[in-house]
């Protein structure tokens, strides 16, 4: 692929790519029913553990490590169903602000159905606007970054406006109680929240059009996601200072608390930032996505027919194509709840490896007990402190590399699965039905198709050795 991205380019690839449908969606629906004023300590919470997981995912990015097959296989499919179910939801959205924006009810634009609950609204323009951002992605790389340079520079004019606007219509008794549903709501929240700073991953995949990925790859996405985070808390801060937490609404927060402080001609400006900001996320995730996706196909885990890269666009059509045509069929049938869930769920056990599930259980079967925390509190911090002793690193980064291992990655597996352990039943069943469906297609096709591919580059390496000698002597003088 063409080398043509900066620091730069990926910052705001950074922002386009997670501020979207979380901040202004999930905001007010926690905040609501879970949260209370405290959804700002739920998104510091999301903000932490997203954190840790972006500098594993910048080594990752920068030094391409290599991963057992079948824990490749696994990885790789929850890659793809976590890009596909994120896209799904956020076009999702997409249709519910512009609903607003229309000062329309919000599921009018949608074909009610008999249906199962939960999947009778269906959602052509969701189809529509996932099928523009594809075309979009396939176009350029370098034309898409421009137009979210845009979209995104609009968007934060958005958010400027909703923070100042925010406080300067504050009422602080508005906090009062700040923890209503105490601290388990603060991290049901947080579980939820979570969703909000996806995309992260997918400035990771650009590596290979990256001009300096040693030094570009780490500033654009530690320094956009450090940033971000700080506008999440401010924009929550706002929303439950404007309005009584019992009062938001949890379908279009930000417009109808606007609305409430007599402020009405602003839940337009509002809905339009919010679809643009959702725009930049689905222009981003095409990109990064169909990356991924390449990326898989590559290693014959998918039909290798996903790799190709059409010669003049230099981008990856295929790819794009499966992406955005899975994305769509989900989008079409699957409410909002449903897909958030999934995703916020699929995103955790993408970075797990290894177990602090003594924590979450504890707090959820018995939060006001201490008894629990002595024990795995100590047996968490020592199992890290045994593997910096007695285990040695097996590889060292050449170009960058995590901080302070194993301390950030097991950090990072503790508030994961902490947060994990707030999620309902229904989101680990369908994630189980998932990897299910995935196991079955990789013992019958990509069990067998990567073999193959490996043997192939076996026998091809000594006549690549036998071609590099040839030209090492046709130079010598």
């Amino acid at each position: 692929m063409k080398r043509c991205l900066t620091w730069w380019d990926l910052t705001w690839f950074g922002f386009g790519a997670v501020i979207g449908a979380g901040i202004f969606v999930l905001t007010g629906q926690e905040a609501n029913k879970d949260a209370g004023p405290a959804i700002i300590l739920s998104y510091v919470a999301s903000g932490v553990s997203a954190m840790l997981s972006v500098f594993c995912y910048t080594e990752f990015a920068i030094e391409i490590p290599v991963a057992g097959d079948f824990a490749a296989f696994i990885t790789a499919g929850n890659i793809l169903l976590e890009s596909i179910v994120g896209s799904a939801a956020v076009a999702r959205s997409w249709t519910s602000y512009f609903t607003t924006l229309l000062n329309r009810k919000t599921n009018s634009l949608r074909i009610h159905t008999n249906l199962t609950d939960g999947y009778n609204l269906l959602d052509p323009i969701a189809v529509v606007v996932l099928a523009t951002a594809a075309t979009i992605a396939m176009i350029s790389a370098r034309k898409t970054s421009q137009l979210n340079w845009i979209a995104s520079a609009v968007n934060t004019i958005v958010i400027l406006f909703v923070i100042i606007a925010g406080f300067a219509h504050a009422d602080t008794s508005n906090l009062t109680p700040f923890l209503p549903f105490g601290a388990a709501g603060v991290f049901r929240a947080a579980a939820i929240v979570y969703f909000a700073y996806g995309g992260f991953d997918n400035i990771a995949t650009m590596a290979e059009e990256t001009k300096n990925p040693s030094r570009d790859i780490p500033i654009g996405l530690l320094g956009s996601m450090s940033i971000i985070t700080v506008i999440y808390c401010l924009m929550a801060l706002s929303l439950t200072m404007m309005q009584k937490y019992t009062d938001i609404d949890p379908d279009a927060a930000y417009p109808i608390a606007f609305q409430s402080v007599g402020m009405k001609w602003a839940k337009y400006l509002v809905a339009l930032g919010a679809l643009k900001g959702m725009t930049t996320v689905l222009l981003v995730g095409a990109l990064g996505q169909a990356r991924y996706t390449t990326h898989i196909a590559r290693a014959h885990m998918i039909p290798p027919w996903f790799a190709l890269v059409h010669p003049k666009t230099g981008t990856p059509i295929n790819a794009t194509l499966l992406i955005a045509i899975a994305s769509a069929v989900l989008a079409f049938f699957s409410s909002l709840d449903i897909l958030s869930s999934l995703l916020s769920l699929v995103i955790f056990l993408l970075i797990i490896i290894a177990s602090s599930m003594g924590i979450s259980a504890n707090w959820g079967l018995k939060p006001d007990g201490w008894v629990g925390y002595v024990i795995t509190l100590p047996l968490w911090f020592l199992a890290t402190l045994a593997i910096q002793l007695f285990l040695p690193q097996q590889r060292t980064p050449k170009v960058w590399g995590v901080p302070l291992v194993p301390w950030l990655p097991s950090l990072s597996i503790a508030t994961n699965i902490f947060l994990m352990g707030s999620l309902g039943q229904d989101a680990f069943i369908r994630f189980g039905i998932c990897t299910l469906v995935m196991l079955v297609y990789y013992f019958l096709f990509g069990l067998h198709a990567t073999y193959d591919m490996a043997q192939e580059q076996k026998k091809a390496e000594p006549l690549k050795n036998i071609k590099e000698e040839n030209t090492m002597e046709r130079a010598a003088p």
